[in-house]
């Protein structure tokens, strides 16, 4: 781990953490040193809140093991909700946006997702990492061979491929496609989402602190992949995990130890320990 500022550190109260690679291990579940870690801190006076590329579905029960109160935002921060489950605000792609992602997608042989009405929409009931996202989002894939009738109000394009080279390629041009009214950013090295403009993780952190009544420049942000990086330059500290890319670990005023090591947890108990 890098040194972390004391003074800086004894001002965060609120701090946002991604999930996948983050605040869970590789297996999808809390670890039970990262839970006590929440409760001091919560204890402390530090509030811990999530946001994720996931779907609202997928943060319930996290949010419940880890006693999350407040805003919480799913969808890469493109829908904020409460705790409790009710919606405060939801930023979706637009139509035109979602049809040419889907498209260009497509073309280039990319197996696609498209998450609206609350489902998990693919074409194939096998589909490459089902298993994780069954248990990341908890939903089951509706199977469709057209997703028209959903491109209208899609919260999230995804675009899935251990063909990690195309992924990053696909991030590019449809990035440059879309870019002046979509995000276009890799959330696994095998997932792209497509999500609104706003649906970033560095406004989502900006409507998480704003809801949780925090300055920006008291929060902290945690993240290990380039769709976390917006947060992490925005926060007042931007932490990256121990295993994340180089973009990601530069982006970060603080690298803590890797998900598998409980990063996050370490992090919490460096906080507390600057506020005493």
């Amino acid at each position: 781990m890098t040194e972390l500022d004391p003074a800086l550190a004894a001002r965060i109260r609120l701090v946002i953490c991604d999930i996948d690679g983050t605040i869970v291990r590789d297996d999808k579940n809390l670890s039970e040193a990262t839970i006590k870690a929440v409760t001091r801190a919560r204890d402390a006076g530090i509030a811990v809140t999530l946001i994720s590329a996931r779907p609202a579905s997928g943060l319930g029960a996290i949010v419940r093991e880890l006693r999350v109160k407040g805003a919480v935002g799913a969808f890469n921060g493109g829908t904020l909700f409460e705790a409790g489950g009710a919606v405060i605000e939801a930023h979706r792609l637009a139509p035109d946006d979602a049809r040419r992602a889907v498209a260009m997608l497509d073309e280039a042989g990319v197996p696609v997702w498209v998450f609206a009405d609350g489902l998990w929409l693919a074409r194939d009931k096998d589909a490459l990492h089902d298993d994780r996202e069954r248990k990341a989002a908890q939903l089951e894939p509706t199977i469709t061979r057209d997703f028209t009738p959903w491109l209208d109000r899609a919260d999230k394009v995804v675009g899935v491929s251990d063909d990690y080279p195309l992924v990053e390629r696909m991030e590019n041009e449809i990035g440059q496609a879309l870019g002046d009214t979509a995000n276009v950013v890799r959330s696994q090295r095998y997932f792209l989402d497509v999500t609104a403009k706003v649906a970033n993780k560095g406004d989502g952190a900006a409507f998480l602190a704003k809801a949780h009544g925090v300055p920006l420049d008291e929060t902290a942000a945690v993240g290990d992949m380039p769709n976390d990086i917006p947060m992490i330059r925005r926060a007042g500290l931007g932490v990256a995990m121990g295993q994340a890319a180089d973009a990601v670990r530069e982006a970060a005023g603080f690298v803590t130890a890797s998900n598998e090591e409980d990063g996050v947890a370490r992090l919490l108990d460096l906080l507390v320990e600057a506020r005493r």
